[in-house]
């Protein structure tokens, strides 16, 4: 396998490429349209068809151009939801898995953060964009359905093990990796907090968007 990290330093944005070597088959999470060039030689180095494009959210009405750029890699672009033919493609629609060379992905519906929010999850690892945020995300002050958010990631992402990774879209002020015990124990939306508590503080956060 083959994974690795790109860090965007002044959003803070992050991307996960994830490949099987063997294979020759590859998915990209959350990449950037300024990055599609990066992406396309490190594809080509070592010599990978992307099979999917996923994406755990997206700030397109900000980022005008941003889908365009992104389908220039030539690959089905996943988001929102898991389109019929991706998951017939899939081969099992109904776990909505699809499938990278040896390796599977399983696409997770965590709506909160947009209201089409998808987490992906591979391995030990759930890839789960900007639903931890909360008010870091850099183009977005507020969660676009808090109380959606709220059963997202504490009745679905806190549910699983201890032990599973936890991959963020936005590091700009947090780190990149963590884990549920860590977030259940010390998020600070969410750790510790009730529905209530947390709902009463989302609706202090601004409701316009940044410039």
């Amino acid at each position: 396998m083959y994974f690795r990290l790109l860090l965007d330093e002044r959003s803070g944005a992050v991307s996960y490429l994830l490949a099987d070597l063997d294979a020759g088959e590859a998915v990209l999470i959350d990449p950037r349209g300024a990055d599609v060039p990066l992406l396309g030689a490190m594809l080509d180095e070592h010599q990978l068809r992307l099979r999917w494009l996923l994406r755990t959210h997206e700030h397109d009405a900000l980022l005008t151009g941003e889908a365009a750029a992104l389908d220039a890699l030539g690959a089905p672009r996943i988001q929102h939801h898991l389109p019929a033919a991706a998951a017939a493609a899939a081969g099992e629609a109904e776990h909505r898995v699809l499938t990278f060379g040896n390796e599977h992905v399983q696409v997770l519906q965590t709506p909160g953060h947009t209201a089409g929010c998808l987490s992906y999850l591979w391995r030990d690892r759930l890839f789960c964009g900007g639903l931890l945020a909360v008010d870091a995300c850099p183009f977005q002050p507020r969660p676009a359905l808090p109380e959606a958010l709220w059963d997202s990631v504490v009745n679905d992402v806190f549910k699983r093990p201890a032990e599973t990774l936890l991959f963020t879209g936005h590091a700009q002020r947090s780190r990149a990796v963590s884990n549920v015990l860590e977030q259940r124990r010390w998020h600070p939306w969410f750790g510790g907090a009730t529905r209530d508590e947390f709902l009463a503080r989302v609706r202090e956060l601004p409701l316009a968007e940044p410039a």
